[in-house]
């Protein structure tokens, strides 16, 4: 089984069988391998890539826009309180 794997299952949360950690295990065992294999070759000449693609940036340029005020916002807001949107809790715990 992979190192580290119990304590990546206990972050996130998960509850596997010990088929599924086998079977996670040996696909990440074998991401791993190919990882070493791809460090022995020399890219010290290589310039890094952000993408494979001939393009320039084509994005829009960031244009400052009058903000819209809070409480307008918030205005149609179910729940607010002190200036922020109240939301229903999502995460268990403290």
């Amino acid at each position: 089984m992979m190192q580290g794997f119990d304590t990546y299952e206990a972050l996130n949360k998960l509850s596997l069988s010990e088929d599924e950690r086998s079977r996670i295990s040996g696909c990440a065992g074998m991401l791993v391998e190919s990882f070493q294999i791809l460090e022995g070759f020399d890219t010290s000449g290589v310039k890094p890539l952000v993408t494979v693609l001939d393009i320039q940036n084509v994005l829009r340029e960031d244009v400052q826009v009058k903000a819209i005020p809070r409480d307008e916002l918030l205005a149609n807001a179910p729940d607010a309180r002190g200036g922020y949107f109240r939301v229903p809790k999502t995460l268990e715990g403290d």
